[in-house]
């Protein structure tokens, strides 16, 4: 049985179809990686973690963005569920939908996704010189993996549990409760 050979792209030809294309693909050393849509746990998680933060930025030098903002690490190109950036904005062009200097990135995890994120997306994702805050939310159970970067660029991982916890964004003025975060999610505990 004969294999399909994979297909490699530029990122100019992957720029070029996906924003022409009716679904949101990522593009990985070449290969472009369709996403599957998120479940309504991951988009109400998702929207409620960026709706505080939105609220929580609003008049200051920040900005947080929604899925629809790609965030390019190289020669990859990404969907994060959640990114902030502060201070000067740095886009790759004229498009103003590629974010190259994300502060803060937010991915919510799911069994499907789980691997690929906690491993290619890290990669690449630790690899943004302005990055400092990088966080993973299961929306299985009331667990978040907060990661922060040092100005020595040493990254520190934190491992928050329970639905009475709390994240505290360590770079923008901005703590959110587990219930927050959760709020109207059905986790595999059986909380909402």
């Amino acid at each position: 049985m004969a294999s399909i050979p994979v297909i490699r792209y530029t990122p100019e030809q992957y720029l070029a179809i996906e924003r022409q294309a009716e679904f949101k693909s990522e593009l990985v050393m070449g290969e472009m990686i369709g996403m599957a849509g998120g479940s309504r746990e991951n988009n109400r998680i998702a929207g409620n973690v960026y709706g505080h933060l939105f609220m929580a930025l609003r008049g200051k030098s920040c900005e947080a963005f929604t899925s629809d903002m790609m965030v390019n690490i190289g020669t990859s190109f990404f969907y994060p569920d959640v990114s902030v950036y502060c201070g000067s904005q740095q886009l790759l062009d004229s498009r103003r939908d590629v974010l190259l200097n994300p502060l803060i990135i937010v991915e919510v995890l799911s069994k499907s996704t789980e691997g690929y994120d906690l491993n290619v997306k890290l990669d690449k994702y630790s690899r943004i010189e302005s990055l400092r805050e990088l966080i993973y939310i299961s929306q299985e159970l009331p667990l978040i993996h907060h990661l922060t970067r040092s100005d020595a660029g040493d990254w520190t991982h934190t491992t928050i549990t329970g639905i009475d916890s709390s994240l505290q964004f360590t770079n923008v003025d901005c703590t959110l409760t587990f219930a927050e975060i959760y709020e109207a999610v059905t986790l595999a505990t059986g909380q909402t």
